[in-house]
């Protein structure tokens, strides 16, 4: 007989899977959001034997007069969207930046749903002086500038890192790593605390407290898969913050060092030529932007056809 409960938990649980699956399928947005991103992500990851490769030039500062700066052709694949003011393929160097920008974007979101998670749980279920102590410290965190702050951690870890990995570019991707995701959690521990603050005076809470069940059990067993959905949708729109910030700061030229690109730094490199009015080169700023603001609106597509999944008082989304 005690097999019974065990049955029926195990089918609950599959059909409650069955039925996100089936909300996410039929969800326009995740469906439209998540296609293109995919295939974006695709071919600037596949495309990485080439865009790496030393024969190619496109990641190394190799001149080449007479391919300077050509405007966008159908002759070959590594031209259709010209070249750069080094001759370098600039379809080459968007994907390598594509890779760049997501990889940062991912990396980001990762620790600062990490920070965001463990100071919020701890911040609203514990509560008392420990909770006051952790808001006000993201209120102070909130009022500076995360710019400043940015490059503050760029200061202060570049050089380090640079001794320990042996390699400045891989130093400069990890501290833009860190800086992003170390100035991006504030909201995300403020979301987390306003979910365990409305879930700690539920009964189901209190049943497993009286049980005696540890903080950590709670936690892990009861709060935390609660918490799911909303992590899953801040960290769907935090990659798209990620990203933007990072090519913002590559634009400014204080993110990606080159002769690595982004999209922000590509982005920065074709703004003067892009507006000269004598010989405009408008490719190098309109390719690096389009593939930008197309992969931010795939991502804000995601993360509000996950909303919509994960919320079941919502309609199914439609496009």
């Amino acid at each position: 007989m005690s097999a019974i409960p065990v049955i029926i938990l195990e089918t609950t649980v599959a059909t409650a899977r069955d039925s996100f699956w089936r909300r996410a399928v039929s969800s326009g947005r995740v469906r439209v959001g998540g296609g293109v991103l995919l295939l974006i992500a695709l071919a600037c990851i596949v495309t990485l034997p080439w865009t790496l490769s030393p024969r190619s030039g496109i990641y190394y500062h190799n001149l080449r007069p007479q391919q300077v700066r050509q405007a966008p052709s159908a002759d070959s694949c590594g031209n259709i969207f010209g070249t750069d003011r080094l001759g370098r393929s600039l379809v080459g160097r968007c994907l390598l930046g594509g890779t760049i920008s997501l990889s940062v974007g991912l990396a980001a979101a990762g620790i600062s749903v990490v920070l965001g998670l463990a100071v919020g749980l701890v911040a609203g279920y514990r509560g008392g002086w420990i909770d006051a102590l952790l808001m006000r410290s993201v209120d102070i965190l909130y009022g500076l500038p995360y710019v400043l702050l940015i490059i503050l951690f760029k200061i202060a870890l570049d050089d380090p890192l640079t001794k320990w990995l042996g390699s400045s570019r891989a130093a400069n991707l990890v501290v833009l790593f860190l800086a992003i995701g170390l100035v991006s959690w504030l909201t995300m521990a403020r979301v987390v605390r306003g979910q365990v603050l409305s879930l700690r005076s539920q009964p189901f809470v209190e049943a497993a407290r009286a049980a005696g069940l540890s903080e950590t059990g709670i936690f892990l067993r009861h709060l935390l898969p609660n918490l799911v959905g909303p992590i899953v949708v801040y960290a769907s729109l935090t990659i798209p913050q990620a990203i933007l910030q990072e090519s913002f700061l590559s634009f400014l030229g204080i993110g990606i060092a080159p002769p690595m690109p982004s999209w922000g730094s590509l982005a920065s490199e074709g703004l003067t030529p892009a507006l000269n009015t004598v010989n405009s080169q408008w490719w190098m700023l309109t390719f690096p932007c389009v593939l930008l603001a197309v992969t931010l609106l795939c991502l804000n597509f995601l993360g509000d056809g996950l909303r919509d999944v994960f919320d079941p008082r919502r309609n199914q989304a439609k496009l």
